[in-house]
């Protein structure tokens, strides 16, 4: 198991801290660090990650945000249409449920 460093128990406010395997749930902790991390929790996820479980979770997750998601894609240079958020078809769904 490995475990994440304290500093970033900010950003998993909502689970067990203690219990967090970065290697079990790899796309929650990536999710988590792309939607709110800072300057350390970057650094950290790229220096413990692989740049690939990093692509794939952004272009397969459903949590980030369309300006997270915009910001990331154009940060390891993925093309738009590739990432799911930012797709057209998604963001009409999830405005029905939050129109706002």
């Amino acid at each position: 198991m490995q475990r994440a460093p304290i500093f970033l128990k900010q950003y998993f406010w909502d689970i067990d801290f203690s219990k967090l395997d970065c290697r079990s749930r790899p796309r929650f902790v990536i999710e988590r660090i792309l939607e709110y991390g800072d300057e350390n929790a970057i650094a950290w996820m790229m220096k413990n990650l692989s740049r690939t479980q990093i692509i794939s979770t952004l272009k397969k997750s459903r949590e980030l945000t369309v300006k997270s998601a915009n910001f990331w894609a154009v940060i390891l240079n993925i093309k738009e249409e590739k990432v799911k958020c930012l797709n057209r078809s998604f963001r009409k769904t999830r405005k029905q449920f939050w129109p706002y």
